[in-house]
């Protein structure tokens, strides 16, 4: 894909560095297959640089590399990242330099000292040889026919340092031919209106291209790049999902739609695409998604107060900056305490239930949805059990069983190191009684599996059904080992998955009540 632009602006290319600078955070790891599916999804989704790694570092990321240079990539330019050549040696003498050579890549990019704290206390040597191992480092790549990204390191803090010598440093990138200057803010901690000026200096100064890389430290990473390109810079650099080291570095997943939705400055064709983007690098990262995430987010089009929400029943982008499906999100309605009858007549409408405005199912609805959390339930991460509560108050509904008695036991026999907790249910299904005895690891679990050997013979497609997550929050603390409990249950078919809620000061109780949803929400779409 060929960078689009807007027609009073250069084109902004797109530089990914999940796969390095990402890998820095707190918790992220991948695999070499890891990076080459993700590798794969960017180039997809119309990333026009994808940095991989430091190759030679470590076994995931020469896998990487060696996997790379043989594959075909549609859209983007595989870069390897390293460092210029070490002090006082040749540069054809350095194996680290040696190493970015190996590994086949079109884009070199490489990092130098532009701060002269660095240079003298980090680096240990002087001003002239810092530029000389700048200007050395790029010539020999641009010898070797690679594109060649300069990252100027803590370059602002540099340039608030000393500001003619952190131009001097880019000048020796310029002059070994480097194809891109880039301004890094590594600490994170400066803020927009910096940023801006100190790029249209640059911009002024050296008259090649400039890219913008800052981190988050400060909460401004995002702002911190588009005040940058407003300034004249035409690549940003950043993560999918905002990973990097210490809180992160800019999010591509906020910096994408910002340039292209809200800057007019284009950069990939689809962007429908991007929250299942943000969400399959997580899924790889094993990371929980950001439900509060601008764009893709869960709750970035969310809508609870029952003011906003009758509102956007009438006119969406009353309160929707975007249309959500710009951004392959989606639109959600809330139900909770706050909530008025266009919650419930627009949730309703998202489950694919009619309800008619005013009406008398509208009100009680309304109204045990109030009571009960009031009571401790939140229907917001539960919305099987909303749709069980919504299909409860309407005329046609039939219970697929009911419960007669559950007894749950623990046995813990000290002498004999051993313990087995077990549970027996008794219900009945139309005018046949049922009675099942189950064991498990703990009585959740026994319950669970007594409860579905009972409802096997009446509905056997419940055999497919597993609890996939179980959630315990205590809501009132302050009541001690007396405070209730709300128990939160995933569940799975193996296809699809849903939540249910249950609460009771019992835990055995709210963890029952969260089951029963869980079963007869599956049985009620099996229906």
């Amino acid at each position: 894909m060929k960078p689009t632009s807007s027609a009073n602006h250069p084109a902004v290319k797109l530089y990914d560095t999940t796969l390095r600078d990402g890998t820095q955070g707190e918790g992220v790891n991948f695999s070499s297959l890891d990076k080459i599916r993700i590798a794969q999804r960017l180039d997809e989704f119309g990333v026009h640089y994808i940095e991989g790694g430091w190759p030679g570092s470590n076994p995931k990321d020469v896998a990487f590399f060696e996997q790379a240079a043989d594959m075909e990539w549609k859209n983007a330019k595989i870069t390897a990242f390293g460092s210029t050549r070490r002090k006082n040696v040749a540069v054809e003498d350095d194996n680290q330099i040696k190493t970015l050579l190996d590994a086949r890549t079109p884009v070199v990019t490489f990092f130098g000292k532009t701060w002269l704290l660095h240079v003298t206390e980090v680096l240990s040597t002087t001003a002239e040889e810092n530029a000389a191992m700048i200007r050395d480092t790029t010539a020999y790549f641009k010898e070797n026919g690679r594109e060649v990204c300069y990252d100027a390191e803590h370059f602002f803090d540099g340039y608030k340092d000393s500001p003619d010598y952190a131009l001097e440093t880019l000048l020796a990138a310029k002059e070994g031919g480097a194809d891109w200057l880039v301004l890094c803010d590594t600490n994170g901690g400066t803020m927009p209106d910096e940023v801006y000026d100190i790029t249209q200096v640059v911009m002024e100064k050296l008259g090649i291209p400039v890219g913008i890389h800052t981190h988050d430290d400060t909460g401004v990473g995002v702002a911190n790049a588009l005040a940058s390109i407003r300034a004249g810079a035409t690549q940003v650099q950043g993560t999918i999902n905002g990973y990097g080291e210490r809180v992160g570095n800019c999010n591509l997943t906020s910096v994408i739609p910002n340039l292209q939705l809200k800057m007019d400055r284009p950069v990939v064709e689809n962007i429908s695409e991007l929250t299942a983007l943000g969400h399959f690098v997580d899924d790889m990262a094993n990371c929980a998604h950001n439900i509060r995430a601008p764009y893709i987010g869960s709750t970035a089009f969310a809508h609870k107060g029952g003011m906003h929400v009758n509102a956007v029943q009438k006119v969406a982008h009353s309160f929707e900056h975007i249309r959500p499906e710009t951004v392959g999100n989606r639109q959600r309605i809330l139900v909770s305490e706050l909530s008025g009858g266009s919650n419930i007549l627009m949730k309703a409408e998202e489950l694919g239930i009619e309800l008619e405005k005013g009406s008398p199912e509208v009100r009680d609805i309304l109204e045990a949805v109030k009571n009960l959390e009031e009571q401790g339930y939140e229907f917001e991460a539960a919305e099987a059990s909303l749709r069980l509560l919504i299909e409860k108050h309407l005329a046609d509904h039939q219970d697929f069983f009911q419960l007669k008695e559950y007894h749950c036991t623990y046995r813990r026999d000290g002498e004999h190191d051993y313990d087995t907790c077990s549970a027996t249910v008794k219900l009945s299904v139309g005018d046949k009684d049922e009675y099942c005895v189950a064991e498990g690891d703990g009585p959740v679990n026994a319950l669970d599996a007594a409860l579905r050997k009972a409802l096997v013979p009446f509905y056997p497609a419940i055999e497919k059904v597993e609890l996939c997550d179980y959630k315990v929050r205590i809501i009132d603390s302050k009541s001690g080992t007396a405070a209730k409990t709300r128990v939160l249950i995933e569940s799975t078919d193996g296809k699809d998955s849903w939540d249910t809620v249950g609460v009771s000061s019992n835990i055995i109780q709210a963890s029952w009540r969260a089951l029963v949803d869980s079963v007869e929400y599956y049985l009620m779409r099996q229906k």
